[in-house]
């Protein structure tokens, strides 16, 4: 496991106040950004399944919370040429990395979340 101050001793400024990690940390930890990111780590998804796949989330939210991922470079909206419009959305391969990190503390959280809220 690696602690903060390890973190620290590769870039001192790591989860400051003012650094660009307090940023990165509250756009993919935010409750609706890894909620979509979860979504899209099952593969891409059209606007109507990640709506029904994140549930509880309104469309005013999942369209900035997507903004802001697509933003971050997390992940990238694909707009096809067709009639009715098509677009689909997908994790990048920074996306990836990052799921591949986050899915664990996901699972953990689905396997304890009860008792820790005590139901």
């Amino acid at each position: 496991m690696v602690s903060l101050a390890e973190i620290r001793t590769q870039n001192d400024q790591a989860f400051t106040e003012n650094c660009p990690t307090r940023v990165v940390l509250d756009h993919v930890m935010s409750k609706w950004g890894v909620l979509v990111l979860l979504a899209l780590s099952e593969g891409t998804a059209r606007w109507g399944e990640l709506r029904r796949a994140v549930d509880g989330i309104s469309e005013k939210m999942l369209a900035s919370t997507l903004r802001t991922l697509e933003a971050d470079g997390l992940v990238v909206r694909t707009a096809y040429p067709e009639v009715p419009p098509r677009v689909e959305y997908a994790l990048t391969a920074r996306g990836d990395q990052l799921m591949e990190r986050v899915l664990p503390l996901m699972s953990w959280i689905a396997d304890n979340a009860g008792e820790i809220v005590g139901r």
